[in-house]
């Protein structure tokens, strides 16, 4: 059972790493699309988001499964399984070993006529952490399976065997969540309570402090980049461009839009 969990996994995987190449070559093909009015980042928080529902399945095929044959155990041929299991570790740490090379050196532009380029994809982005993820899972299921079947052939623990594809499919279950939840973030702008929202305040609060904010939208358009939406309320005459340059100290925010009205106009 610890080596088919395995095996289901690595080939979901592979399904998945293939859906993370699909987000990656639609991104670039779509670079100069007008259409995007930010940039094709979010196709790579959308493949690391689709990613990680397919982790999520996997993990309750593993449980389903793993679940059945603790009560309904059956013979296992433990010298050719662990030696299967153990050429799908190697192939499993190699993929992270280039994973973890491409998760520094990746790095391409969406920017198209906003004046910036997304540098900060040379460091890290959703979609390629799935990838990153799915392999370290797979590699670490491929650990469980050996030990359990080293386990049930040395010392005839043959409850390890489904044991570890419960427990692997609580750990693959977990990554899953933690990709669902930072991805899904970012799909839908859930971002208020980013810290550049306070800074934001405080800027307005020190240097306009005759000004009210009425209105304040901010969303991530790239990683470590959000856009903003800002309006003020001033009995006073307030240039938007100065409150732009104001603004201009936090270099995550890369489009800023600002109006000003006088209070009997609202």
């Amino acid at each position: 059972m610890a080596l088919l969990a395995d095996g289901w996994h690595m080939s979901s995987h592979a399904l998945a790493l293939g859906l993370s190449m699909a987000a990656y070559a639609l991104a670039r093909r779509l670079t100069h699309d007008e259409r995007f009015a930010f940039g094709t980042w979010k196709i790579e928080v959308l493949g690391g988001y689709s990613s990680a529902l397919l982790l999520g399945v996997v993990a309750a095929l593993m449980l389903f499964q793993s679940v059945e044959r603790l009560f309904s155990p059956v013979a296992i041929h433990y010298g050719e399984a662990m030696v299967i299991a153990a050429i799908g570790l190697a192939v499993n740490l190699l993929c992270a070993w280039l994973l973890k090379d491409g998760h520094h050196e990746h790095g391409h532009g969406h920017g198209h006529g906003h004046g910036h380029d997304h540098a900060h994809h040379q460091h890290h982005d959703i979609n390629l952490r799935s990838a990153y993820l799915h392999v370290i899972a797979d590699a670490a299921t491929s650990v469980m399976a050996i030990l359990a079947l080293a386990g049930g052939r040395y010392f005839g623990w043959n409850w390890l065997d489904p044991a570890m594809g419960i427990a692997g499919a609580g750990l693959v279950a977990n990554w899953a969540y933690g990709l669902l939840k930072q991805s899904g973030k970012v799909l839908l702008d859930a971002e208020m309570d980013s810290p550049v929202v306070v800074e934001i305040r405080e800027v307005v609060a020190e240097r306009f402090p005759q000004a009210a904010i009425s209105d304040l939208h901010v969303w991530r358009v790239g990683k470590g980049c959000y856009a903003c939406i800002l309006a003020l309320v001033s009995g006073s005459d307030i240039a938007p461009t100065a409150v732009r340059d104001a603004l201009a100290v936090h270099e995550e925010l890369v489009h800023v839009t600002v109006e000003v009205a006088r209070p009997d106009s609202c």
